[in-house]
Protein backbone atom coordinates (compact mmCIF):
# COMPACT_ATOMS: atom_id res chain seq x y z
CA UNK A 1 0.00 0.00 0.00
CA UNK A 2 1.43 3.39 -0.98
CA UNK A 3 0.86 6.55 1.10
CA UNK A 4 -1.70 7.79 -1.42
CA UNK A 5 -3.73 4.61 -1.87
CA UNK A 6 -6.52 3.19 0.28
CA UNK A 7 -6.13 -0.23 1.77
CA UNK A 8 -8.28 -3.19 0.79
CA UNK A 9 -11.81 -2.83 2.24
CA UNK A 10 -12.12 -6.61 2.41
CA UNK A 11 -9.00 -6.77 4.56
CA UNK A 12 -10.44 -4.16 6.90
CA UNK A 13 -13.36 -6.44 7.67
CA UNK A 14 -11.09 -9.22 8.90
CA UNK A 15 -10.84 -9.13 12.66
CA UNK A 16 -13.15 -6.12 13.01
CA UNK A 17 -14.55 -7.71 16.15
CA UNK A 18 -11.16 -8.44 17.74
CA UNK A 19 -11.12 -7.23 21.32
CA UNK A 20 -8.21 -4.84 20.81
CA UNK A 21 -8.80 -3.86 17.18
CA UNK A 22 -9.42 -0.24 16.37
CA UNK A 23 -9.15 2.17 13.47
CA UNK A 24 -7.97 5.76 13.58
CA UNK A 25 -9.25 8.88 11.84
CA UNK A 26 -6.96 11.91 11.85
CA UNK A 27 -8.40 15.26 10.81
CA UNK A 28 -5.65 17.24 9.10
CA UNK A 29 -7.42 19.49 6.60
CA UNK A 30 -8.34 22.57 8.63
CA UNK A 31 -7.58 26.12 7.58
CA UNK A 32 -5.25 27.00 10.54
CA UNK A 33 -6.59 30.54 10.63
CA UNK A 34 -4.87 31.36 13.94
CA UNK A 35 -1.58 30.38 12.30
CA UNK A 36 -2.18 32.63 9.32
CA UNK A 37 -3.12 29.72 7.07
CA UNK A 38 0.17 27.89 7.63
CA UNK A 39 0.44 24.19 6.84
CA UNK A 40 -0.16 23.15 10.46
CA UNK A 41 0.16 19.36 10.04
CA UNK A 42 3.55 19.92 8.42
CA UNK A 43 4.95 22.17 11.15
CA UNK A 44 7.77 20.47 13.00
CA UNK A 45 8.26 19.87 16.70
CA UNK A 46 11.43 18.03 17.64
CA UNK A 47 12.32 17.59 13.99
CA UNK A 48 9.09 15.72 13.19
CA UNK A 49 5.97 17.00 11.47
CA UNK A 50 2.99 17.29 13.81
CA UNK A 51 1.03 14.88 11.63
CA UNK A 52 3.78 12.26 11.81
CA UNK A 53 3.89 12.59 15.59
CA UNK A 54 0.15 11.89 15.78
CA UNK A 55 0.45 8.97 13.37
CA UNK A 56 3.12 7.45 15.60
CA UNK A 57 0.72 7.55 18.56
CA UNK A 58 -1.82 5.37 16.73
CA UNK A 59 0.67 3.18 14.90
CA UNK A 60 -1.08 -0.03 15.98
CA UNK A 61 -4.41 1.01 14.46
CA UNK A 62 -5.51 -1.54 11.88
CA UNK A 63 -6.49 1.22 9.45
CA UNK A 64 -5.48 4.86 9.75
CA UNK A 65 -7.43 7.37 7.67
CA UNK A 66 -6.13 10.92 7.30
CA UNK A 67 -8.75 13.40 6.12
CA UNK A 68 -6.76 15.91 4.09
CA UNK A 69 -5.09 16.29 0.74
CA UNK A 70 -2.40 13.58 0.38
CA UNK A 71 1.15 14.40 1.45
CA UNK A 72 4.28 12.40 2.30
CA UNK A 73 4.03 10.70 5.70
CA UNK A 74 6.32 8.42 7.66
CA UNK A 75 3.58 5.78 7.91
CA UNK A 76 1.40 4.54 5.05
CA UNK A 77 -2.17 5.76 5.54
CA UNK A 78 -5.50 5.85 3.75
CA UNK A 79 -6.51 9.30 2.47
CA UNK A 80 -10.01 10.75 2.45
CA UNK A 81 -11.53 14.20 1.88
CA UNK A 82 -14.81 15.75 2.92
CA UNK A 83 -17.05 17.01 0.14
CA UNK A 84 -16.73 19.87 -0.40
CA UNK A 85 -13.22 20.38 1.03
CA UNK A 86 -13.35 22.74 3.98
CA UNK A 87 -16.87 21.68 4.98
CA UNK A 88 -15.83 21.46 8.62
CA UNK A 89 -14.84 18.84 11.20
CA UNK A 90 -18.15 16.95 11.31
CA UNK A 91 -18.15 16.46 7.54
CA UNK A 92 -14.46 15.51 7.69
CA UNK A 93 -15.09 12.97 10.41
CA UNK A 94 -17.91 11.44 8.37
CA UNK A 95 -15.63 11.17 5.34
CA UNK A 96 -12.93 9.44 7.37
CA UNK A 97 -15.33 7.13 9.15
CA UNK A 98 -16.57 5.80 5.81
CA UNK A 99 -13.13 4.25 5.24
CA UNK A 100 -13.06 2.35 8.55
CA UNK A 101 -14.36 -1.05 9.58
CA UNK A 102 -13.50 -1.64 13.25
CA UNK A 103 -16.02 -1.41 16.07
CA UNK A 104 -13.96 1.29 17.76
CA UNK A 105 -12.30 4.33 16.25
CA UNK A 106 -9.79 6.79 17.67
CA UNK A 107 -10.43 10.32 16.38
CA UNK A 108 -7.50 12.73 16.51
CA UNK A 109 -6.54 16.17 15.30
CA UNK A 110 -3.20 16.52 13.55
CA UNK A 111 -1.69 19.08 15.95
CA UNK A 112 -1.01 17.09 19.14
CA UNK A 113 2.75 17.18 19.81
CA UNK A 114 2.63 15.23 23.08
CA UNK A 115 0.16 12.51 22.22
CA UNK A 116 1.63 9.04 22.68
CA UNK A 117 0.55 5.42 22.33
CA UNK A 118 -0.07 5.21 26.06
CA UNK A 119 -2.78 7.86 25.90
CA UNK A 120 -4.45 6.14 22.96
CA UNK A 121 -4.50 2.90 24.96
CA UNK A 122 -6.00 4.70 27.97
CA UNK A 123 -8.81 6.11 25.83
CA UNK A 124 -9.58 2.72 24.31
CA UNK A 125 -9.53 1.08 27.74
CA UNK A 126 -11.91 3.71 29.13
CA UNK A 127 -14.24 3.15 26.18
CA UNK A 128 -14.24 -0.62 26.57
CA UNK A 129 -14.71 -0.64 30.34
CA UNK A 130 -17.18 2.22 30.73
CA UNK A 131 -19.96 1.18 28.37
CA UNK A 132 -20.25 4.75 27.05
CA UNK A 133 -20.37 5.93 23.43
CA UNK A 134 -16.92 7.44 23.71
CA UNK A 135 -14.01 8.50 25.92
CA UNK A 136 -12.32 11.86 25.38
CA UNK A 137 -9.51 13.82 26.98
CA UNK A 138 -10.00 16.98 28.99
CA UNK A 139 -7.31 19.65 29.14
CA UNK A 140 -5.78 21.51 32.09
CA UNK A 141 -8.88 23.72 32.38
CA UNK A 142 -11.31 20.80 32.18
CA UNK A 143 -12.35 21.56 28.59
CA UNK A 144 -13.39 18.58 26.53
CA UNK A 145 -11.25 17.61 23.55
CA UNK A 146 -13.48 15.66 21.12
CA UNK A 147 -10.59 15.32 18.68
CA UNK A 148 -8.51 13.36 21.19
CA UNK A 149 -10.97 10.58 21.79
CA UNK A 150 -12.02 6.98 21.24
CA UNK A 151 -15.58 6.28 20.10
CA UNK A 152 -17.93 3.47 19.34
CA UNK A 153 -18.05 3.47 15.55
CA UNK A 154 -21.73 2.53 15.57
CA UNK A 155 -22.59 5.44 17.88
CA UNK A 156 -20.76 7.92 15.65
CA UNK A 157 -22.43 6.64 12.52
CA UNK A 158 -25.84 6.76 14.18
CA UNK A 159 -25.47 10.40 15.25
CA UNK A 160 -23.87 11.50 12.00
CA UNK A 161 -26.82 10.07 10.09
CA UNK A 162 -29.22 11.79 12.47
CA UNK A 163 -27.48 15.15 12.10
CA UNK A 164 -27.30 14.85 8.33
CA UNK A 165 -30.98 14.12 8.14
CA UNK A 166 -31.96 16.96 10.46
CA UNK A 167 -29.80 19.60 8.74
CA UNK A 168 -29.81 18.43 5.15
CA UNK A 169 -26.12 17.59 5.34
CA UNK A 170 -23.11 17.98 7.63
CA UNK A 171 -21.39 21.02 6.08
CA UNK A 172 -20.49 23.67 8.61
CA UNK A 173 -21.81 21.85 11.67
CA UNK A 174 -19.70 22.23 14.85
CA UNK A 175 -18.43 19.15 16.64
CA UNK A 176 -20.44 19.98 19.76
CA UNK A 177 -23.61 19.19 17.81
CA UNK A 178 -22.28 15.67 17.42
CA UNK A 179 -20.79 15.11 20.88
CA UNK A 180 -23.82 16.58 22.70
CA UNK A 181 -25.85 13.55 21.64
CA UNK A 182 -23.26 11.02 22.87
CA UNK A 183 -22.69 9.47 26.29
CA UNK A 184 -19.04 10.30 26.93
CA UNK A 185 -16.42 9.39 29.55
CA UNK A 186 -13.89 12.11 30.44
CA UNK A 187 -10.19 11.29 30.84
CA UNK A 188 -8.09 14.17 32.25
CA UNK A 189 -4.69 14.66 30.59
CA UNK A 190 -3.37 18.23 30.36
CA UNK A 191 -0.21 17.21 28.48
CA UNK A 192 -1.51 14.87 25.77
CA UNK A 193 -4.46 17.20 25.10
CA UNK A 194 -2.15 20.16 24.37
CA UNK A 195 -2.61 21.27 20.76
CA UNK A 196 -0.81 23.81 18.60
CA UNK A 197 -3.37 26.42 17.57
CA UNK A 198 -1.02 29.44 17.65
CA UNK A 199 2.62 30.24 17.08
CA UNK A 200 3.01 30.63 20.86
CA UNK A 201 1.68 27.09 21.31
CA UNK A 202 4.21 25.83 18.77
CA UNK A 203 7.06 27.64 20.54
CA UNK A 204 5.98 26.19 23.89
CA UNK A 205 5.90 22.68 22.46
CA UNK A 206 9.35 23.04 20.93
CA UNK A 207 10.73 24.33 24.23
CA UNK A 208 9.18 21.54 26.30
CA UNK A 209 10.70 18.67 24.37
CA UNK A 210 14.17 20.18 24.86
CA UNK A 211 13.84 20.11 28.62
CA UNK A 212 16.19 17.72 30.36
CA UNK A 213 13.48 15.24 31.32
CA UNK A 214 12.12 14.91 27.78
CA UNK A 215 14.87 15.49 25.26
CA UNK A 216 16.39 11.99 25.17
CA UNK A 217 13.10 10.15 24.67
CA UNK A 218 12.08 12.72 22.05
CA UNK A 219 15.37 12.30 20.20
CA UNK A 220 15.17 8.51 20.19
CA UNK A 221 11.58 8.64 18.90
CA UNK A 222 12.60 11.08 16.16
CA UNK A 223 15.51 8.89 15.06
CA UNK A 224 13.32 5.77 14.94
CA UNK A 225 10.76 7.62 12.83
CA UNK A 226 13.43 8.95 10.49
CA UNK A 227 14.97 5.50 10.01
CA UNK A 228 11.65 3.68 9.77
CA UNK A 229 12.29 1.60 12.90
CA UNK A 230 9.38 0.12 14.82
CA UNK A 231 11.31 -1.15 17.80
CA UNK A 232 11.07 -0.50 21.54
CA UNK A 233 14.46 -0.56 23.20
CA UNK A 234 15.56 -0.03 26.78
CA UNK A 235 17.52 3.20 26.42
CA UNK A 236 18.81 2.79 29.99
CA UNK A 237 20.59 -0.42 28.98
CA UNK A 238 22.22 1.29 26.01
CA UNK A 239 23.25 4.32 28.08
CA UNK A 240 24.81 2.07 30.70
CA UNK A 241 26.66 0.24 27.95
CA UNK A 242 27.90 3.50 26.44
CA UNK A 243 29.12 4.67 29.85
CA UNK A 244 30.96 1.39 30.51
CA UNK A 245 32.60 1.45 27.08
CA UNK A 246 33.63 5.11 27.44
CA UNK A 247 35.07 4.70 30.93
CA UNK A 248 36.53 1.24 30.60
CA UNK A 249 37.97 1.42 27.09
CA UNK A 250 38.03 4.89 25.49
CA UNK A 251 35.49 7.64 24.88
CA UNK A 252 35.07 6.91 21.13
CA UNK A 253 34.22 3.31 22.08
CA UNK A 254 30.78 4.40 23.32
CA UNK A 255 29.11 5.28 19.98
CA UNK A 256 30.96 2.56 18.10
CA UNK A 257 29.92 -0.09 20.62
CA UNK A 258 26.26 0.90 20.63
CA UNK A 259 26.30 0.87 16.82
CA UNK A 260 27.71 -2.65 16.80
CA UNK A 261 25.11 -3.79 19.35
CA UNK A 262 22.36 -2.46 17.11
CA UNK A 263 23.85 -4.18 14.09
CA UNK A 264 24.17 -7.48 15.96
CA UNK A 265 20.60 -7.21 17.24
CA UNK A 266 19.33 -6.60 13.72
CA UNK A 267 21.06 -9.74 12.46
CA UNK A 268 19.66 -11.72 15.39
CA UNK A 269 16.03 -10.83 14.78
CA UNK A 270 15.55 -7.11 15.39
CA UNK A 271 13.50 -7.31 18.58
CA UNK A 272 13.92 -5.67 22.02
CA UNK A 273 15.29 -8.84 23.65
CA UNK A 274 17.93 -9.14 20.92
CA UNK A 275 19.08 -5.60 21.73
CA UNK A 276 19.15 -6.32 25.45
CA UNK A 277 21.07 -9.58 24.95
CA UNK A 278 23.69 -7.96 22.73
CA UNK A 279 24.00 -5.02 25.13
CA UNK A 280 24.56 -7.32 28.12
CA UNK A 281 27.31 -9.21 26.30
CA UNK A 282 29.05 -6.00 25.23
CA UNK A 283 28.73 -4.49 28.72
CA UNK A 284 30.28 -7.59 30.29
CA UNK A 285 33.16 -7.34 27.82
CA UNK A 286 33.68 -3.65 28.67
CA UNK A 287 33.74 -4.49 32.38
CA UNK A 288 36.28 -7.27 31.84
CA UNK A 289 38.38 -4.87 29.79
CA UNK A 290 38.25 -2.25 32.55
CA UNK A 291 39.06 -4.81 35.24
CA UNK A 292 42.25 -5.84 33.45
CA UNK A 293 43.38 -2.25 33.21
CA UNK A 294 42.68 -1.45 36.86
CA UNK A 295 44.45 -4.61 38.05
CA UNK A 296 47.68 -3.70 36.27
CA UNK A 297 49.99 -6.11 34.49
CA UNK A 298 51.74 -8.60 36.81
CA UNK A 299 55.15 -9.94 35.91
CA UNK A 300 53.77 -13.49 35.83
CA UNK A 301 50.30 -14.57 34.82
CA UNK A 302 48.22 -15.51 37.92
CA UNK A 303 47.81 -19.10 36.77
CA UNK A 304 51.39 -19.61 35.57
CA UNK A 305 53.37 -22.57 36.96
CA UNK A 306 56.49 -21.43 38.90
CA UNK A 307 59.80 -22.30 37.28
CA UNK A 308 61.64 -24.57 39.76
CA UNK A 309 64.74 -25.25 37.71
CA UNK A 310 68.02 -24.78 39.70
CA UNK A 311 69.19 -22.00 37.42
CA UNK A 312 65.85 -20.25 37.24
CA UNK A 313 65.86 -16.55 38.08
Amino acid sequence: MTPNEPDDPAARDLGSHDHGAYDAVVLAGGGARRLGGADKPGLRVGGRALLDRVLAACADARTTVVVADPRPTVRPVTWAREDPPGAGPVAALDAGLRRTGADRVVVLSADLPFLGPGTVRRLLSALRSGGADGALLTDADGREQPLVAAYSTAALRRELASLGGAHGGLTGLPLRRLTAALDLTRVPDPVASFDCDTWDDLAAARARIREHGHVLDEWISAVKDELGLDLDVDTGVLLDLARDAAHGVARPAAPLTTFLVGYAAGRAGDDPEAVAHAARKAAALAQRWAAEDSAGQPDVAPDATPDTRPDAG
